[in-house]
């Protein structure tokens, strides 16, 4: 991001966003916070260690960027503005494994020389290749250990160099050696599993191809003739016409202009069939076109795609903490000087206060007791897991807007939902048809068709649908005459045709007995009535309602499984519609005819009642029932940037079993950080208490830390691949 800054009297108030290499535990982001607490000019940062990231407000009268960067190298890393390429290079990857490597070998090495020296009786030949392995492993370790001293700051860097340097000075060197290199091998697989968490969020953004085939228009003199070309994408601009041929990925948003395709959507809204698109629809970057070659006009650049936004909401929802993990690393900064107060009082206790065994015993279980204290596993437990689920989530079009959002609706009980475009299609369509005195239903229809013609009312065309599709020829009636809030009149023929309301007939005297029991009917089921007639008399009824989604009683029963109490429709329809929808549905409670504000005061009761609520709609009218409630979930927030901004959950197709995935989604996040956080305390306990039994060994000490790492990371990665 490039830096923002405002003028005041005397300051200028700036904002930056660093990519920062190395920092790969939260204990750099503590050497961070160390080094920068009395930065002058900073006002505030923010360390996001799965995007490896840090933002940065400061004053830029008394503080530099450059100043800024410096400061992150003297806490061992590296850093630059996210916008600029990075000046030099890091520590190269090879040059890392070659040193492990090393160190393993030669650990190895030591181990058969020591066998052999024990026959010799020479220790120094073991010992000489053991410092060897230790040097080896032992290298980039060193260094971070000496940044942390810098910065007065005893992390576990520091705790191994101690470990290692006291199991020398006890004549320990394989276990030193042994300690190095398990810890060497440690770090680099938890750098490798982290990458692969951040990959899962940067492979989002490597959806859409790298470049676009731009059709230009030839010269004047040649009207007609085009050229294409093969073009970067980020030189493509607004109003640019793109080609899309078969299978291949759309690269950036736009709308269809020639040609007829099936797109597969799934990459941005998770829709699992693809959708038939035509001249004037929408299609959106990173999707995959079908058999048909498509004309696309660009309407986007790449940076404001729908695919780039929901990119960087991801990376954005990641770097927020949640409480979990807030509450998670205000306890390691308890522990960890609890844990080092421990490993003295086992070192100096016993020997001194107790007189229980000597020095070298109660030393060396001290230094097992320090190695294990590392609480990285503790700590990694939760933004693992969060990202985890977030990218994969995002991977299947339900964009979470952070970590806060995926704890709260864990914890929802009662779900209130919009009715129109939520719960139902959002169209009036032709439900019923009934003929009466002795006019053919097809005679009922083309004459309602006739008349609404030219009608752009959704119940007209949702009656002219109708007649295409059961085909029946309607040709456009004469002198048609539009009656505001009652219906239309014309002729058909050389009939007067009459389609409109109950209101309008009883008006005309059309109305009778026989007609009162059909529309009574209607009313009951929650459908609207259209009435025709033909020459003053009443011929059919036409039964018009928006119906309810296919997967809508799925719906409700997936998330009752899910431990969801209490479902509630909202709607501002009348009640008899109300009563019908929530019927065929099955949730518990409905209230009817509900202004915007009504709508917030029934989400506040449902709180009272029921603790937290989540209110799902389609981000239309329902804007103030979605922002009171403590999620807010929005339906088909693919074509809409005000949905994707304000939403907490956006739902990026219209599909309602994306509601069920989202919750069961977000209680598994919550049990995984649960499992992770029980099984980093339990071997963290575990061993403590062996390493002060003296049960425990510096290297199975190692080998327990690593392993408790390892089995958070990969239990956290189970989340990429939730269903």
């Amino acid at each position: 991001m490039i830096p923002t800054v405002t003028c005041t009297v005397c300051e200028l108030h700036a904002e930056s966003t660093f990519k920062v290499e190395g920092m790969d535990c939260r204990e750099e982001v503590a050497l961070l916070e160390r080094r920068f607490k009395n930065l002058p000019g900073l006002e505030d940062f923010s360390a996001d260690l799965m995007g490896q990231r840090l933002h940065v407000k400061y004053d830029a009268a008394k503080l530099s960027a450059a100043t800024i960067a410096d400061a992150v190298a003297d806490a061992g890393m590296r850093a630059w503005l996210e916008h600029e390429e990075p000046i030099g290079t890091g520590p190269q990857p090879r040059w890392r494994q070659l040193l492990v490597w090393t160190s393993g070998v030669t650990f190895c090495a030591g181990l058969l020389v020591g066998a052999v020296g024990s026959v010799s009786a020479s220790p120094w030949p073991a010992r000489l290749v053991f410092a060897i392995s230790i040097a080896a492993g032992g290298a980039l370790t060193a260094r971070k250990a000496w940044t942390a001293l810098r910065v007065r700051s005893l992390d576990i860097n520091v705790l191994m160099m101690i470990a290692a340097a006291g199991a020398v000075a006890l004549g320990q060197w394989s276990e030193a050696a042994a300690v190095v290199f398990l810890f060497a091998i440690a770090q680099t697989l938890e750098v490798r599993t982290l990458e692969r968490a951040r990959h899962a969020i940067r492979a989002l953004m490597n959806l859409a191809p790298a470049s676009a085939l731009v059709r230009d228009d030839a010269a004047p003199a040649m009207p007609g003739l085009t050229t294409e070309r093969r073009v970067d994408i980020d030189l493509v601009r607004p109003g640019m016409l793109i080609v899309v041929r078969p299978g291949e990925k759309i690269p950036l948003d736009g709308e269809v202009e020639a040609g007829e395709s099936a797109v597969n959507q799934a990459p941005i809204t998770g829709e699992s069939l693809p959708v038939d698109k035509r001249p004037g629809d929408g299609v959106f970057a990173g999707t995959i076109n079908g058999r048909g070659a498509l004309e696309v006009r660009v309407t986007r650049e790449r940076r404001d795609t729908t695919l780039a936004r929901i990119t960087h909401l991801v990376e954005r929802a990641q770097a927020q903490r949640a409480p979990t993990q807030t509450l998670v690393e205000r306890f390691a900064k308890i522990y960890t000087p609890a844990v080092i107060a421990l490993a003295a009082i086992v070192a100096i206790g016993p020997p001194v206060v107790l007189g229980l065994g000597v020095w070298h015993i109660w030393v060396y279980r001290a230094l097992v007791l320090l190695v294990v204290s590392c609480p990285c596993a503790l700590v990694i437990s939760t933004p693992v897991s969060i990202v985890a689920a977030l990218a994969g989530a995002a991977r299947r079009g339900v964009l979470i807007k952070g970590g806060m959002h995926l704890e709260r609706t864990a914890r929802v009980r009662c779900i209130a939902f919009d009715k129109t475009g939520t719960l139902t299609r959002g169209t009036p369509e032709v439900v019923a048809l009934t003929a009466l005195n002795g006019v053919a239903p097809d005679a009922v229809i083309a004459m309602a068709a006739s008349v609404e013609r030219r009608s752009e009312h959704p119940i007209a065309q949702a009656i002219l649908q109708y007649a295409v599709s059961s085909g029946v020829d309607a040709p456009p009636g004469a002198g048609v005459l539009s009656l505001a809030g009652r219906g239309a009149e014309g002729l058909v023929g050389s009939s007067r045709v009459v389609v409109g309301n109950h209101r309008l007939f009883e008006e005309r005297r059309f109305c009778s007995p026989d007609l009162h029991v059909h529309l009574s009917a209607i009313s009951d089921s929650g459908r609207t009535a259209v009435l025709v007639a033909k020459d003053g008399q009443a011929v059919g009824v036409i039964a018009v309602a928006d119906r309810v989604r296919e997967a809508g009683r799925d719906t409700m029963d997936l998330l009752r499984r899910q431990g969801v109490e209490h479902l509630v429709l909202l709607t501002g329809d009348n009640e008899a519609t109300a009563r019908a929808i929530a019927g065929e549905l099955g949730v518990d409670e409905f209230h009817a005819d509900l202004l915007p504000e009504e709508k917030v005061a029934a989400i506040h009761d449902l709180r009272r009642r029921f603790g937290s609520v989540a209110m799902v709609g389609d981000g239309v009218n329902d804007a103030p029932a979605l922002a009171t409630a403590d999620v807010g979930i929005v339906m088909g927030a693919a074509g809409s940037d005000a949905a994707l901004e304000t939403a907490d959950v956006a739902l990026m197709a219209d599909e309602l079993l994306k509601i069920p995935y989202a919750f069961r989604l977000s209680r598994a996040t919550m049990r995984n950080i649960r499992v992770n956080l029980a099984i980093s305390l339990v071997m963290k306990a575990a061993f403590m208490v062996a390493a002060v039994a003296g049960v425990a060994t510096l290297w199975m000490a190692v080998l327990a830390d690593t392993g408790a790492s390892l089995i958070v990371i990969a239990n956290a990665l189970r989340l990429l691949r939730a269903d």
